[in-house]
């Protein structure tokens, strides 16, 4: 049997048992998405959000991307933000690394890995900011870890500097914002960072919005 032959029986066999425990599973599950959580992942293939949350479809609106990053010149990740707090009205924006991460550990390194240099450079600064702080840890392991929570911690961060957060916090005061590392090793997610609304400030990054909001 063809390799993607067994996805599509799978799906086949999982319809069938939605359908076997409830006949209006898809019915309802076809209605209007209405998510709480926006989730920014890694896109490896062996952290997957709905899975390691153990969530419904319908719990978690998804974006993921190599080392799960918030890059301002990202339209696509900016158009799902936005679409997720200004549309969807999520109340928890979420930023999930894993450890043993494929973009960082590349990040960390000095070959040359193609087109993909122009994303780890965003990784690379984050590298650079804390790079003494990594360094005077004892091991190669926990450097490696280390910059794995820096980076979750520094694309919250990013979240909270756009006008798309912001403006939703002025209005709705919401979305928290998480910074969470997923450890396969235990299969468990450590919480890094919480943002509650309007608790962020920054003289450079935080904006003025008019009233009309």
């Amino acid at each position: 049997m063809k390799e993607y032959k067994k996805l599509l029986l799978n799906n086949k066999a999982w319809a069938s048992e939605k359908l076997a425990v409830d006949e209006h599973y898809f019915d309802n599950l076809s209605k209007d998405q209405k998510p709480l959580f926006l989730w920014i992942g890694c896109a490896d293939s062996r952290v997957p959000a709905e899975d390691i949350t153990s969530a419904n479809p319908g719990d978690i609106f998804v974006h993921r991307n190599v080392a799960n990053m918030v890059v301002h010149t990202d339209m696509n990740l900016l158009s799902v933000l936005q679409y997720a707090v200004e549309v969807l009205q999520v109340k928890h924006v979420i930023v999930c690394g894993h450890y043993n991460c494929g973009g960082v550990r590349a990040a960390m390194s000095n070959k040359d890995f193609g087109l993909i240099n122009k994303w780890l450079r965003n990784i690379k600064e984050v590298y650079e900011k804390n790079f003494k702080e990594i360094h005077e840890l004892a091991t190669e392991k926990q450097q490696f870890d280390r910059l794995v929570e820096l980076n979750v911690m520094e694309q919250v961060q990013n979240l909270a500097k756009t006008t798309i957060i912001q403006k939703a916090w002025k209005k709705f005061e919401y979305p928290f914002l998480h910074g969470w590392v997923f450890d396969m090793h235990h299969g468990e997610i450590k919480e890094i960072l919480n943002i509650d609304p309007n608790e962020w400030k920054s003289s450079v990054f935080s904006f003025d919005f008019d009233e009309e909001l």
